[in-house]
Order: structure tokens, then C-alpha cells, then sequence
């Protein structure tokens, strides 16, 4: 199954991983072919927040909502069940410093035809 591991960190800890350390740990996991996707994400003063009202375009500077710890990356795995997920997401360096949410990725439910 696949889980979406959400990095998140506070402006202070932003940087208190390197690229080096999260790369490592990456291919760690890619390695035992469980890593299907991870990358870092730019600070929040980049984001731009879409919004469609009545058919209206609507942009927004910075993030949807004003918290304290920021999305910072993800990591998407796949795991045999939740507990492997958060031994995947326990490992994530920056989440010594920040926090890690792991959420199960959903497949769309279509209709055939």
C-alpha cells in the first residue's frame, strides 16, 4: 500500500537536515524498494495558494493556512501495512527536528464505463 509521508518543519529547523543526510537516507529506502517518490520542497514564501469560487480564479501568496511547521517535503512509499510506514517515516531525518505525517494514499474510485 502506498503512504504519503508529509515533512513538516518550523522556520528554525528549515535547513537542520542537509541534502546530503535526507539523499542518504533516500536511497536507503529506495534501495529495499519500497521508495516510490521524495522530494524538498522550496520555504512557504514561494507557494501560491489556487482557489475556485463560482467559476473564478483565485490566487493567494504563501501557504493555505498560517501554522507554525511548514511542508517542507514528502517521501512516498510503499509499505506492506501502517506500522511499516511510520518505521519508514520514524527514519526521515528531519523529523528529529519537525514532525511526519503518514497518511495511506487513496485510489480514485471511477466508474466503469
Amino acid at each position: 500500500m502506498k503512504y504519503l509521508c508529509l515533512v513538516y518543519l518550523d522556520a528554525a529547523h528549515w535547513n537542520a537536515c542537509s541534502d546530503q543526510v535526507c539523499a542518504e537516507y533516500a536511497q536507503q529506502v529506495a534501495a529495499s524498494r519500497r521508495l516510490l517518490a521524495a522530494e524538498p520542497l522550496h520555504g512557504t514564501h514561494t507557494a501560491t495558494t489556487v482557489r475556485v469560487r463560482n467559476g473564478e480564479v483565485l490566487l493567494f501568496d504563501g501557504p493555505f493556512a498560517e501554522t507554525r511547521e511548514m511542508l517542507a517535503g514528502f517521501y512516498l512509499v510503499d509499505a506492506k501495512d501502517l506500522n511499516e510506514a511510520i518505521q519508514l517515516a520514524a527514519g526521515i531525518p528531519p523529523a528529529q527536528h519537525g514532525s511526519v505525517e503518514v497518511r495511506p494514499v487513496r485510489e480514485l474510485q471511477l466508474a466503469p464505463g
